[in-house]
């Protein structure tokens, strides 16, 4: 993958952020403590709230995934330049014995590694894989709500502090059932996050995208984003995707055999990248903790306005 620079960061909100709680190394991550942690706290808890909506069950899953279930949806040809793979040194003595006789570290901090392990496992890309991986095989005889929050890895060609990360911490609320179920709740969460964007008075434009797969025009699922639109983000200053809606047909289950009576089940997700949030949120109404929206309370009046349950 060809690199690409940076853009400029604004060094005067760069240092007011770090008193705020954000520590940002250079691979991509972040550290978040302070008011910046509590913020993030309150936007999970707000979008854990819009997920009761339609009274979501709550998982929670590991930080990988097996290579092998996650090539079932063609992940690994499709996205390979976004793959963060788990790597482990083999485990023999003699093997290790040469990590240990050399430099461990090179001068540039890259491990001198030996002879690695098979790798099977992938970091986590997002976070709705592992519903699909762990309902493996199940039926379902009503529409199924699940949500949960894990951290996902991507490689991209450059970082931004909560705009662009390597590892970042994304809530999704995902609907499995018929194609009909799954369109009315994506209509009904979209319904949903305008209100809720409306109150906690954040100006969003709903974009139409697609996927950010390898070669596209060489993958046909790509055409067939482009053809039929079933990815909208919802983007703060013209760039920036905070959340999106995703239609995925039955793409997820057939190919982990996940059914809806008779037949495969269709899936949606709704999803929140939370470190792009607390951008949006410090851009839009500054660094004063003070003046930062009440997230959860206008989650709450959302979730309320529509029924404050299972729609």
């Amino acid at each position: 993958m060809t690199a690409v620079e940076a853009p400029a960061v604004d060094p005067v909100r760069a240092a007011r952020l770090a008193e705020l709680g954000l520590s940002w190394q250079p691979s991509g991550q972040a550290a978040l403590r302070g008011p910046l942690l509590r913020l993030a706290e309150e936007c999970d808890r707000a979008f854990t709230t819009l997920a009761q909506i339609w009274q979501a069950d709550e998982e929670r899953h590991p930080a990988s995934l097996p290579a092998q279930r996650l090539q079932r949806v063609d992940y690994l040809r499709s996205f390979p330049h976004q793959a963060t793979l788990a790597a482990r040194l083999a485990d023999q003595e003699a093997n290790l014995d040469a990590f240990l006789d050399g430099p461990v570290l090179h001068e540039d901090g890259t491990v001198a590694v030996t002879e690695l392990a098979a790798v099977t496992q992938v970091l986590t890309p997002a976070a709705c894989y592992h519903l699909f991986n762990d309902h493996l095989g199940e039926t379902f005889d009503a529409p199924r709500y699940l949500t949960t929050r894990n951290t996902c890895f991507r490689n991209e060609r450059y970082y931004v502090p909560l705009r662009r990360l390597s590892s970042f911490t994304m809530r999704e609320v995902v609907c499995l059932g018929t194609s009909a179920e799954v369109v009315d709740f994506l209509e009904q969460a979209r319904a949903a996050l305008d209100a809720f964007f409306e109150l906690v008075d954040l100006p969003l434009e709903w974009l139409t995208a697609t996927d950010p797969f390898f070669r596209p025009r060489a993958n046909p699922r790509y055409i067939m984003q482009r053809v039929e639109p079933v990815k909208h983000e919802a983007t703060y200053g013209g760039d920036l995707a905070i959340a999106s809606i995703n239609r995925h047909h039955d793409h997820f289950g057939v190919n982990f055999e996940l059914t809806r009576g008779e037949e495969p089940a269709h899936s949606g997700c709704v999803a929140f990248g939370i470190e792009r949030w607390l951008f949006a949120i410090t851009d839009r109404h500054g660094t004063d903790p003070a003046d930062w929206p009440r997230l959860a309370d206008a989650a709450a009046k959302v979730r309320s306005g529509l029924g404050g349950g299972r729609v």
